[in-house]
């Protein structure tokens, strides 16, 4: 699926939703190792941006956001509308990422 096709909106400019296919998710579980710890650790002694986690959080989004445009596809769906994201930590160093959307089939507009 293109990514282009998933939104944070309800409705695609220039398309119309001709069926939706309900909801779909991406759902990641991931901890934090021992050397990034270690390394985040040193990086919020300087103060800043601490980049080792930043990387960490991105990676993980876009691990979610992945496997939920698969989720979609895997039901016949072209887009995914609605798209949210949640964390939730577990545990201490262990959080989860939920993303999810509903995922519709649309055509363009004439």
């Amino acid at each position: 699926m293109n990514e282009s096709m998933a939104t944070t909106a309800f409705t695609l400019d220039g398309y119309r939703t001709v069926r939706s296919l309900g909801v779909v998710r991406g759902i990641l579980v991931r901890s934090r190792s021992i050397f990034g710890t270690f390394g985040a650790s040193l990086q919020s002694i300087l103060g800043g941006n601490i980049t080792l986690l930043s990387d960490l959080c991105e990676k993980t989004r876009k691990e979610a956001y992945d496997m939920m445009l698969q989720h979609a596809a895997s039901l016949g769906a072209n887009a995914v509308i609605g798209v949210h994201y949640e964390s939730t930590e577990l545990m201490e160093g262990v959080t989860e990422v939920l993303c999810y959307g509903t995922a519709v089939v649309v055509e363009v507009n004439r």
